[in-house]
Parts: C-alpha cells; sequence; structure tokens
C-alpha cells in the first residue's frame, strides 16, 4: 500500500504495526527475520524529542481488508489482504507468515526497489481475548533523508487472512520529523510502547510532555492504536493540560465516544494520498488531530488519556508538535 510522505526530513521512524487473529501454525520461512525481544506490554518512552524550526508528519495506510459483506466492522469480518497493483501474483501489502517473522517488512522509497527492513527495538506482541497482536517499528531515518517526496510503500506485513472473532488488521506508519527554518520554533516529541485498553482494565495515562505552553498556542497530536471498531462507542481520548483541566479530543471524521474507530485521518479529512484509500481501515487508527483548542488556555503539561468502555484498544504511538514562544 502506498501513500505520501514529507522529503526534508532531521530523523524519522517507520512502525509496522499489525495483528494476527487468528494465529495460524504455519511452516518456517526459510530466511526468518532476527528479532529483538518480545513483551506482552511496553510502557510508553521517548523515540524522539527536540525544539528546533520545523515539524512531525507522517504517511500511513492499512494492510488488511475486508471481504465483501464484511466491510463495516472488524469483529467478525472475514480479512483479504491489500493488494496495490490488482496482480496477485505480485507482493501484497498484507502476508500470512511465522510469528518469527513478525519483525521484518519490505519497503520502497518514492521511485526506489522493495528493501527488507527490519526491526530494531523491543517488539510488542499480546495474545489475549481471542487476538494475537504484535508492533514493531525501525529507524528509517537516513533512507527518507535521501529519498526525494513522492508516495512510500510498504509491503508483507505480518498480517492473518480469514474469519475470526476478534476480527483481523493490519497497517504501517512512517513518522517524520523534519527541520525548516522557515516555519516556527516548534517541541516535537515522539513516543511509542504497546499498552492496552478495555472494559477491564480502566483508564491508560501517558505522560506524554512536562513543559508549559503559553495561551492560544499552535499544535497536533498524532495517534496510532488498533482493533478499534468503526461504530463500536465508547472509547475516548483526552489531554490533560493542567491538574484540573482536561479536554476530549473529537473531529468530523471522530466523535468524542467513538476515536478509534478504524480511520486514517488529518483534523477529521482524508487529507493525504493513499491507495487504496478506503475510509474503513478494519480496525487500525493513525490520525492526527488539531490541539488548539485543547491548548486555548495554555498548558502545564501534555498527558494523553485513553480509556474504552466496549472495546480493547491497544495504543502504539503518540507523537506532538506545539509552537514554542520566545
Amino acid at each position: 500500500m502506498r501513500n505520501s510522505a514529507v522529503h526534508a526530513v532531521r530523523r524519522s521512524v517507520l512502525c509496522a504495526l499489525s495483528c494476527a487473529a487468528p494465529s495460524a501454525a504455519l511452516p518456517v520461512a526459510s530466511a526468518a527475520a532476527p528479532q529483538p525481544r518480545e513483551a506482552s506490554r511496553e510502557p510508553f518512552a521517548a523515540r524522539y524529542q527536540a525544539v528546533r524550526h520545523g515539524g512531525v508528519v507522517r504517511a500511513a495506510n492499512s494492510s488488511a481488508k475486508g471481504v465483501e459483506g464484511t466491510e463495516s466492522v472488524n469483529d467478525g469480518a472475514a480479512i483479504a489482504y491489500v493488494d496495490v497493483d490488482g496482480d496477485p501474483n505480485n507482493l501484497r501489502v498484507g502476508e500470512q507468515k511465522p510469528p518469527k517473522d513478525n519483525g521484518r517488512v519490505l519497503i520502497a522509497e518514492p521511485g526506489g526497489q522493495y528493501k527488507a527492513l527490519l526491526a530494531d527495538t523491543l517488539i510488542g506482541h499480546r495474545t489475549a481475548d481471542g487476538a494475537d497482536a504484535f508492533q514493531a517499528s525501525a529507524d528509517v531515518t537516513e533512507l527518507v533523508r535521501s529519498s526525494r517526496s513522492d508516495q512510500w510503500t510498504v509491503a508483507q506485513v505480518n498480517v492473518a487472512m480469514g474469519r475470526s472473532a476478534a476480527g483481523g488488521w493490519g497497517g504501517w506508519t512512517l513518522v517524520a520529523a523534519y527541520e525548516k527554518e522557515s516555519e516556527p520554533l516548534r517541541r516535537i516529541t515522539v513516543r511509542d510502547g504497546f499498552e492496552t485498553v478495555g472494559p477491564r482494565t480502566g483508564e491508560l495515562r501517558v505522560p506524554l510532555d512536562g513543559n508549559g505552553y503559553d495561551k492560544a498556542s499552535d499544535g497536533r497530536l498524532g495517534v496510532i492504536a488498533y482493533d478499534g471498531d468503526h461504530g463500536t462507542s465508547g472509547d475516548y481520548l483526552a489531554v490533560e493540560t493542567s491538574r484540573r483541566k482536561s479536554t476530549r479530543l473529537s473531529d468530523s471524521a471522530n466523535s468524542a465516544d467513538d476515536m478509534m474507530n478504524s480511520s486514517i485521518t488529518e483534523f477529521g479529512t482524508g487529507s493525504t494520498v493513499r491507495f487504496p484509500d478506503g475510509t474503513n481501515t478494519m480496525g487500525y487508527d493513525s490520525d492526527v488531530f488539531d490541539l488548539r483548542g485543547a491548548l486555548h488556555d495554555g498548558a502545564d503539561r501534555v498527558h494523553v488519556r485513553l480509556g474504552s468502555r466496549k472495546d480493547t484498544v491497544s495504543l502504539g504511538v503518540l507523537f506532538l508538535q506545539a509552537d514554542v514562544r520566545r
């Protein structure tokens, strides 16, 4: 699957994110990827942070789709792979592989050829509630820095095909922090982890940034999460900016009571060019939200809170850019 990204990059991170459900017993591949160790949960930690003139952008897409008649919700859907060129003999975006290959995908820069990309950090891998979900990530700074601006393609994300009660999903997001002197001075933070919330877990709270911001500051928050069903209410995302103030986020594509709704959006619209560009990504969320409302009265912190009364949702990546006034 393809999506566009920015060229002027200071540092970038590719998050190849997918889930296999149901888990399948497959023959061992002839060249399974070496990979970092796995853990069922991974506390959020800084992947990148800086104060500079520039910002953060992302490209993303889904690796899985529902077959005809099961495209509305993820749970219980029959899952098929996304095919970017219509030729079944060519590489598919999703691919069912042995679990030891979770940390390997193929990536092609604009105008380039596919090359293997291996995870370089702890892999989150959780098997519970009928689902087998994992997240893997790798630093692709040098590849992005040397590439031109156009569409990126990621293939062979490990996604299980077929039907299960838990459903199946998969996707990828490339997050790029860039430097550009003509843009405002901003604080940029990228954090990743692997934490799950649901009806029995209570709320997840992630301290994203402990710095203060002036009134009417401009900012945006990126969120990458998994297994949120389109149309299943009860999940919310809030930004805490002081001990007494917390703002629930929403926009035209993500309601305040169904934030993890299988969408790839920016400020409520699908503003980036994707192929394919389905509006229901079957359990994969990669969204960017406007923080001007949350920062209207200023802030002494930016902490993220995620809760869900019905869905079991996993949170994988958070990224923030906010103006710094000096």
